[in-house]
Parts: structure tokens; sequence; C-alpha cells
């Protein structure tokens, strides 16, 4: 384990031996959130349409458990699931962390590339959700998203994700409220534009990423490992009272 300034068995922070399922295991987000959810000593499985990318991460983490399937397909994440409960015995809690980021001009973006970015940042966070929440009935568990600040900020060229995950915070907050009384307690992380796989593309114009740094006050981009405190918090005893919220994590990008 490497050291954190709170120690991996701090009771209100503890995962140890806690069963989560990462679904975009593979992306770039969830890449340091496992290393440091394995830290702490949780177990996992592991879901994604990559599977050159999950036979990695199994390589890495022998004892975890992995699954091939797209994240709109309501039968292979109930596979999954099943199989997580046959290994585990339990589910504690899901990190969904799958995405896409389409940036492109309403005028010119393709529709079908419109109907993606719903179906994996939307309908797939619905799907995962019903999945997950459906094995958590008798015992309570954690759902967590990554939304992004685009729920609540509205970027030039953003209509296709900035749509998704302004749906997706509602998702959440419709989502808490239904299953409170069972305590699966559902909230997302709003990240401003990180550092990731997914956004290397775009910040490698010099430009872009000029302009994204200026739009946050704190004047940085995000990094994957500011999401850590947050979704430990969520994951554990400290947020047994926070549901239905996505937690902004933006260098003040939504005060803007």
């Amino acid at each position: 384990m490497h050291g954190h300034s709170n120690t991996p068995r701090d009771p209100l922070f503890d995962i140890h031996d806690k069963v989560y399922l990462i679904a975009g295991a593979c992306g770039g987000l969830a890449t340091p959130l496992i290393d440091e959810i394995s830290a702490r000593g949780a177990k996992m499985a592991f879901y994604d349409i990559n599977e050159i990318g999950l036979t990695e991460l199994q390589s890495k983490f022998p004892d975890a458990l992995i699954f091939a399937g797209s994240i709109d397909c309501e039968a292979s994440i109930t596979a999954c699931i099943v199989k997580v409960i046959e290994k585990f015995g339990v589910l504690d809690g899901m990190i969904n962390a799958a995405g896409v980021l389409p940036i492109c001009d309403s005028l010119s973006i393709d529709y079908g590339l419109f109907k993606t970015c719903l179906d994996v940042n939307l309908n797939g966070a619905f799907l995962l959700s019903r999945c997950v929440a459906r094995s958590m009935q008798e015992r309570g568990g954690r759902i967590i998203h990554i939304a992004s600040v685009s729920s609540n900020v509205a970027n030039i060229d953003y209509a296709a994700y900035a749509s998704s995950k302004a749906a997706l915070s509602q998702l959440v907050r419709v989502l808490a409220r239904e299953w409170a009384t069972k305590n699966i307690l559902v909230n997302a992380i709003g990240p401003a534009l990180t550092e990731t796989k997914l956004t290397r593309e775009y910040l490698s114009d010099q430009h872009f990423r000029q302009n994204a740094i200026d739009a946050i006050p704190m004047q940085r981009l995000g990094l994957p490992s500011d999401l850590f405190g947050p979704i430990i918090m969520l994951m554990s005893k400290a947020g047994a009272f926070i549901t239905g919220q996505t937690i902004y994590v933006d260098g003040g990008r939504t005060t803007v």
C-alpha cells in the first residue's frame, strides 16, 4: 500500500474488503482510480467493452473479476453482476466511469454520434444503476457516476455531451429519491476538464488547452487524483447520509 495522509484503514473512509464494480474500467479516469481503490484493500470487478484493456487489468489485478460487455446492454450487465456475486458473495457499490466526449458544433455533428453519446453517457448509466440496484435490495449500497461540469455550464460545441451529463445529474437525483428507503445511495462526481486518455487528443491543441485553463478559476486542468477524495468519501462510511448529489470537483469552474 502506498501512503496517504489519511491511512487506508481510517474507519471513516475504510473500504477494505468491500466489493465494487467499476464500469468503464479501461478508461482514463478509471485507471488511476482503480490503483487507489486497490491500495485501500477493496475487491473489484471490471466491466468494459475493451477486451484488450481488461486483459491488461487482469494481469495487474489477478484477484479481480473481469467481464467484457457494452454499457447499454442490460443482459450483459446483469450477467456480470451475477458473476460478481458468485465470486465475492456481495456487491457493495458501483462506480460508472464509462463515457464518450464528442466535441463538435451543433450544425455539423453527426446525429449517430449524438445518439451514441446519449446511449453511453445516459442510457448506459440508467441500465447500470438499475441492474446494480436490483442486487442491492436487501442490504443497500453505493452507486457513483462520473458526471461533468458540463451538467451545469454551457460550453460551445458540447451539445451532445452537456445534454447527456445534465440528464445524468437529474437521473441521479430521481434514482436517489426512489431508492433512499432501501439505503441505496446514488451520487455523481462532476469534474472539470481533466487530463486523461479521453481528453488527450483535444488538449494537445494548445489554444483549446489554454482556453480550458482560463475558464477554471484555479487556473489548472483537473487531475484524476483530484477525484479520489470525494469518491472514497461517497464509497465509505463518510458518505452515509449523502444521496442525490452531483459533487463538482472543478477548481471553481461552475462558479464562472
